[in-house]
């Protein structure tokens, strides 16, 4: 199995989410795709998803340097070495007030949503440096006015955010481009996450405050476009346009909107 010849994409978090979506749209467009995670059993389900014979799939925890720099490795050897995108996807949420959050829940929350970003961006430059490639980090709204009861999730996303927008100006350097995807809420399995001793959910909150929450093949659709696009933000549904215009023009308003309704925003 190999790439033939076809542009390619390395996908972190491929088993679910907008990892899953996003393989199955490039696959379609003609992508070879690299599906990497820590779910096995959801990884072998998402190459037939996309097609054998679209992609090949990598376990991979996303905190493990070296496990990043041998499933790129491996990955590399069926696409000439090179690498066109690599979409670092792969995070997690807990949802609570940070008082009821763990410090395990905090770490891991860290440890997978910033330092495996940059972990991902540190191991893909060389073979994104081959292809001219592009590196898309997926952030989020809670990456532009921190979220209630998502305060140890936003801290990641603004850093996120933060990390794409240096490495737009350093790696440009080295002909690579960058990119933020920044979705609001996104019917994933990520909506499921709850606080250690809680039965409350994300979800549960959403539903409670009556914010809306967007398909998954939107936000594929939109790290397509960041794939075959120049600009560095892109963004997943109407709301999260607002909430940039929001957060940019009217902080104050934003702010007063999150105090007065029920702890729960993007």
């Amino acid at each position: 199995m190999s790439a033939n010849g076809r542009k390619s994409i390395f996908i972190t978090g491929a088993a679910s989410g907008i990892g899953l979506a996003s393989a199955k749209r490039f696959a379609a467009a003609g992508w070879f795709v690299g599906l990497s995670d820590i779910d096995a059993v959801g990884l072998k389900a998402a190459l037939t998803a996309i097609g054998p014979d679209n992609g090949a799939t990598y376990k991979l925890d996303v905190r493990d340097r070296e496990a990043w720099d041998n499933a790129l490795g491996a990955f590399a050897k069926l696409t000439g070495g090179k690498l066109d995108v690599l979409l670092n996807n792969a995070g997690i949420a807990r949802f609570g007030a940070l008082e009821e959050l763990s410090e395990a829940d905090c770490d891991l929350q860290v440890d997978i949503n910033i330092k495996g970003v940059i972990n991902g961006a540190r191991a893909g430059l060389p073979t994104l440096k081959a292809a001219g490639g592009r590196l898309i980090n997926v952030a989020s709204c809670a990456g532009l006015y921190g979220s209630p009861k998502l305060a140890v999730y936003s801290a990641t996303k603004f850093a996120v955010r933060g990390l794409s927008e240096a490495l737009d100006v350093e790696y440009a350097a080295h002909g690579v481009s960058v990119a933020c995807v920044m979705p609001w809420f996104i019917e994933t399995p990520i909506l499921n996450a709850g606080a250690q001793g809680s039965n409350e959910s994300m979800a549960d909150a959403l539903k409670k405050g009556g914010l809306e929450v967007y398909p998954v093949e939107d936000a594929a659709e939109v790290v397509f476009r960041a794939a075959t696009g120049k600009d560095l933000h892109y963004f997943v549904g109407k709301r999260a346009k607002q909430m940039r215009f929001a957060t940019s023009h009217m902080p104050g308003t934003v702010r007063k909107q999150l105090r007065s309704r029920p702890p729960m925003s993007a």
